[in-house]
């Protein structure tokens, strides 16, 4: 029997210590140290019988050859478009996300309608109860097996005889190894499966999709070490009050981080939603105060999101100041400016803002529609809802340009609007659209155009 080593390791960050300690020196958090034993033997592959393997030969760079990825379609448009056209062979992607936000769901759907061979590995539900679920997905791929394990040896045992062409594990953190003694879900055990998983998709060229738990900050649970050993790092976000879910890509080795996938989930899976617009802008009879619209871009995505502020006079002593999907400094930054550079007086009144749809939004370039939104209420004037911005607003007060302006523009123009505001410092393509392009320069130029 070997010899069996006792060693400390941190559950928030993974960092390891030779003895205990109160307080983690990597990630600051207080009693998060755990003991967890190593048995000291020697790993086997995850095959029987380990192949000799050549060692690797150094080239120079003009000598290797650049061979495009083979990729396996997935048979929906909205995870392809965030994988960057599919699941690339021998790739490990890891899904995070909230406990109930549907992981699983998705997955067992992508499962369901893809023509591939796939082995779904679930350590958390029974075979009956991924039944129930799959008998209200659609897709009805005959080639979809069920397995109920959390040991890895026979996982493998199970691969190898039915040869899968995708494997996908619910989840990494139920899953557990002979070689390691300690119990499922802890930093050696998901570091070790993990790395096993790995090694068999690399030399099986399968692709794996592993589902993972997130902690209450957020982040996946586990060592930080998960994340820089897998290829492609999904997040799954959304509010369980809402129908809706967005898929986005935190890391991608094989393709763009920027874009974005929308889901709506319905009593039979996850609808993809080709048109974000229709979520993102409300449904309203009459033209109302404090709303505006923006056109914003993810990734490569160009969207139209409703901005809606509501601006009313301090109760109390202090003004407050709320925003959802915004940033709240940036929300203060753009009420000083409209407070020095405009004349209005803001600085007695509460001010909230919402952008609707559930989406959080970091692109500058709705500063001009937040803006907008916000003088709407204040002035108690409605903005026409056939207009659009695009645009950022400076600390002096000067509307300036942003990116991509062409994409924006022809977005706005495909869904009906007759008129999009934008700065005067963009260059525009020599092209005839059919909206309006209305120019402006500073604030003051802004506010005329508009009221």
């Amino acid at each position: 029997m070997a010899k069996t080593k006792t060693t400390f390791f941190c559950q928030n960050c993974g960092t390891q210590y030779p003895k205990w300690v109160g307080k983690c020196n990597a990630c600051n958090e207080w009693n998060t140290i755990v003991e967890e034993v190593i048995q000291k033997e020697e790993k086997r592959n995850w095959q029987l019988s380990k192949p000799t393997k050549k060692a690797s030969k150094a080239l120079k760079i003009h000598e290797i050859s650049t061979l495009e990825e083979t990729r396996i379609p997935t048979n929906n448009n909205e995870l392809n478009r965030v994988l960057g056209g599919g699941l690339v062979t021998g790739s490990v992607v890891l899904l995070g996300g909230e406990p109930g936000i549907g992981k699983s769901t998705l997955l067992l759907q992508i499962a369901l309608l893809m023509q591939n061979k796939v082995l779904y590995v679930s350590g958390e539900e029974s075979q009956s109860q991924i039944k129930l679920r799959a008998e209200r997905l659609a897709g009805k791929n005959e080639d979809c097996l069920i397995l109920t394990e959390t040991k890895t040896q026979n996982i493998f045992k199970i691969v190898e005889n039915q040869q899968p062409e995708v494997l996908v594990i619910d989840s990494i953190q139920t899953l557990y190894t002979d070689y390691i003694e300690a119990s499922p879900g802890s930093i050696s055990q998901i570091r070790e499966t993990t790395a096993e998983l790995i090694k068999f998709a690399k030399e099986t060229n399968t692709p794996v999709v592993l589902i993972g738990h997130i902690t209450k900050d957020g982040a996946i649970a586990g060592p930080k070490i998960l994340e820089h050993m897998v290829d492609v790092v999904l997040q799954f976000e959304g509010d369980r009050n809402h129908s809706y879910r967005i898929l986005r890509a935190n890391k991608n080795r094989f393709g763009s981080t920027a874009e974005l996938g929308i889901f709506e989930m319905q009593n039979s899976g996850l609808r993809e939603v080709s048109n974000p617009s229709e979520i993102l802008i409300s449904e309203k009879d009459a033209n109302l105060t404090g709303s505006a619209i923006a056109a914003t871009l993810e990734g490569m995505r160009p969207l139209m999101i409703e901005v809606q502020a509501l601006v009313s006079t301090a109760v109390y002593g202090t003004p407050q100041r709320s925003a959802t999907g915004y940033n709240i400094k940036r929300l203060n930054m753009l009420l000083a400016v409209l407070e020095k550079r405009a004349g209005f007086r803001l600085g007695a009144k509460d001010v909230f803002l919402n952008i609707a749809g559930g989406l959080k939004v970091e692109d500058p370039a709705i500063d001009l529609a937040v803006v907008s939104a916000i003088l709407s209420s204040n002035e108690d004037e409605a903005i026409a809802q056939d207009i659009c911005f695009a645009a950022e607003v400076g600390l002096s007060g000067e509307i300036r340009a942003v990116n991509k302006v062409e994409q924006r523009i022809l977005e706005a123009e495909k869904l009906g609007f007759k008129k999009i505001i934008l700065s005067k410092y963009n260059k525009f393509p020599t092209k005839n659209y059919q909206i309006e392009i209305v120019k402006v320069g500073n604030m003051m130029d802004m506010v005329k155009a508009l009221f």
